[in-house]
């Protein structure tokens, strides 16, 4: 099964967390982005960062 050519890119910058809802800016300095906070669907077990595209992946069940 072939995946849609936006999914099968691989993301800038990747990280595990714990939580469902995670806050992203960028990095700090002139590289970053206004603060925004993304919310995990547990289904799908991560989101990306719709600035920098840093991709967040769920560890476990989130809770």
């Amino acid at each position: 099964m072939s995946l849609p050519h936006d999914l099968d890119r691989e993301p800038p910058e990747t990280e595990t967390v714990t939580q469902l809802r995670v806050a992203c800016d960028g990095g700090e300095g002139a590289l970053g982005h206004p603060r925004v906070w993304l919310t995990i669907d547990p289904k799908l077990g991560w989101v990306e960062c719709g600035y920098c595209d840093k991709r967040f992946v769920l560890e476990g069940d989130g809770h």
